[in-house]
């Protein structure tokens, strides 16, 4: 946490007490928005077990707690997870509701099969996109809208051209980019302010560091760093016998896998240690981390249920001093995961990586 951080008073679910919650700015022309964001993507799609009523007891708490940025997907579940949130807004109480700020993504083409197909950033099928999100969403806005992969079809001025063509209309606030590299964010930006690129940022992926951060700060650019715990990798709650479902992301994700997966817990393994001098758990130690990087990072956390809810916001009350640090850096150093962070038919369409 930074003196320049603002805070708003709240109650967490796991106290019932009030709690400082701090805010941050998505860089320069961005909205204020909680310090730690949910990312709503496990509640309708990607993940072995989901529950529709505690997916929407999550997302209450989470209002009722004070975090305000919601992530999704207008193709997460087909639209599913769009109208999940919808009803989650509906029935919060109305201060809740009127506070939330909505990321969405598009462009992600699906199948009846529950396939993919290529990402589509076509200014027309831009428009088309959002007309469905609002419906679905149950809104006249978007607060924040991106493409979720930059279309290499397209050039990406054109797709942010259409989006800023929908701030101008009112339909959406503030523009967004997803697991975009340095290059594109500067051809991006010459079109129209971009308030935050959300890309994946943790202790064992920090490829952003290199040249997409330093070139976000410079352009006034906000992060929002998903995958901060690994889809669960480094919670310290994943266990080496556990069995994936063949529907579960992780079942075909690298990281997950044989010897790399051994590899990666031994890492957790001696983050735990770091944590228990500390006092907290090593998922609150990993999103902690992420939090120390700097004022212009939003964490998203993807809690599907309340306990984990409550087990990340508890991040926001850690702080590391440079011993701690230190000790974090000892324990997980850069580079020391085994496994790419996504299969690699899936990590050629990532622009950030190339």
């Amino acid at each position: 946490m930074t003196s320049s951080e603002k805070t708003t008073p709240v109650t967490t679910p796991a106290s019932g007490t009030p709690s400082p919650v701090p805010t941050r700015r998505l860089g320069s022309t961005g909205p204020q928005v909680s310090a730690l964001g949910l990312g709503a993507m496990g509640m309708s799609a990607l993940y072995e077990g989901g529950d529709r009523a505690e997916s929407l007891a999550t997302l209450h708490a989470a209002l009722d707690a004070g975090v305000t940025l919601i992530d999704t997907g207008d193709f997460y579940g087909m639209g599913s997870n769009e109208m999940l949130i919808n009803e989650a807004l509906r029935t919060a109480p109305a201060g809740a509701r009127e506070r939330a700020v909505i990321s969405v993504k598009f462009g992600g083409m699906r199948d009846p099969d529950n396939g993919w197909g290529p990402v589509d950033g076509r200014p027309a099928a831009v428009r088309n996109f959002a007309a469905y999100s609002l419906q679905r969403l149950g809104t006249d806005h978007i607060d924040i809208y991106r493409i979720a992969r930059v279309d290499p079809a397209v050039p990406v001025e054109e797709t942010v051209g259409a989006i800023a063509e929908l701030v101008q209309a009112g339909h959406v606030r503030h523009i967004g980019l997803s697991e975009a590299g340095a290059d594109t964010l500067r051809r991006a930006a010459s079109v129209a302010p971009i308030s935050d690129l959300q890309i994946e940022y943790s202790l064992i992926s920090r490829g952003i560091e290199d040249t997409i951060l330093p070139t976000a700060r410079e352009l006034g650019i906000g992060i929002t760093a998903y995958g901060v715990l690994s889809r669960g990798l480094i919670s310290g709650h994943f266990t080496p016998d556990r069995e994936l479902a063949a529907t579960d992301f992780r079942a075909i994700s690298p990281r997950f896998q044989g010897e790399n997966l051994r590899h990666n817990l031994d890492l957790v393994e001696s983050l735990r240690k770091v944590a228990e001098q500390k006092g907290v758990t090593v998922a609150q130690t990993a999103i902690a981390w992420v939090l120390s990087r700097g004022e212009d990072i939003v964490p998203l956390v993807g809690a599907r249920h309340r306990d984990r809810l409550a087990e990340s916001l508890g991040a926001l009350t850690v702080t590391l001093d440079a011993d701690d640090l230190a000790a974090i850096e000892r324990a997980v150093p850069a580079g020391a995961a085994q496994g790419d962070r996504y299969p690699s038919s899936q990590m050629a369409h990532l622009d950030s990586e190339h």
